[in-house]
């Protein structure tokens, strides 16, 4: 018995889309059951980087000892320079924004910088998604690396929510620039 040319083209359809079903449906239960977390994005000038959290607990509370991990995860990328950066200078302007869900609970931003060793990007709030733009020259560390951390803080019952960390790379900083190559002798 032969199958009719007609009969092979519509097995050869049903193959098809049932394996890109199949392939959708694969697809979509990767993402399902995944946290949705939420990004941070950091405006220097003109340019901007989004980032995901540094530590986040699927929207729960992060307890004190996440907290003090999460620093302390922090500083160490930072001294490794391996933190979303962005390269700034004094006359540029910072700003930080926030997913809307993050700015619904309520959010704050700080720098490790300015004259008092820690300079408010953005006080507490709710609703408002942006910081506003605000000079570097009163947010940066005297140093090259200045740290940002932006925080989602449910306002209500002041639990931490989730935590972005950035590094600003101050390229008007003195002091802490390389070194020249020595010239080896000959």
């Amino acid at each position: 018995m032969s199958l009719s040319t007609r009969v092979i083209a519509a097995l050869g359809a049903v193959v098809v889309i049932g394996a890109g079903t199949v392939g959708l449906s694969i697809a979509h239960a990767s993402s399902e059951g995944k946290p949705n977390e939420p990004k941070a994005t950091l405006v220097v000038g003109r340019s901007s980087m989004a980032a995901g959290p540094a530590c986040y607990n699927d929207g729960k509370p992060l307890d004190e000892a996440a907290q003090a991990k999460c620093q302390k995860d922090a500083q160490k990328a930072l001294q490794e320079g391996t933190l979303p950066s962005s390269d700034v200078k004094i006359g540029d302007r910072i700003g930080v924004g926030v997913a809307p869900e993050v700015a619904e609970k309520g959010w704050f931003a700080f720098t490790d910088g300015g004259q008092q060793q820690r300079a408010t990007l953005a006080s507490t709030r709710t609703g408002s998604t942006f910081s506003g733009l605000l000079p570097a020259s009163g947010l940066l560390a005297s140093t090259k690396k200045t740290q940002v951390t932006v925080v989602e803080a449910n306002e209500k019952t002041g639990d931490i929510i989730g935590v972005w960390y950035f590094q600003l790379n101050n390229e008007d900083a003195v002091g802490e620039q390389q070194q020249p190559a020595t010239q080896q002798s000959q």
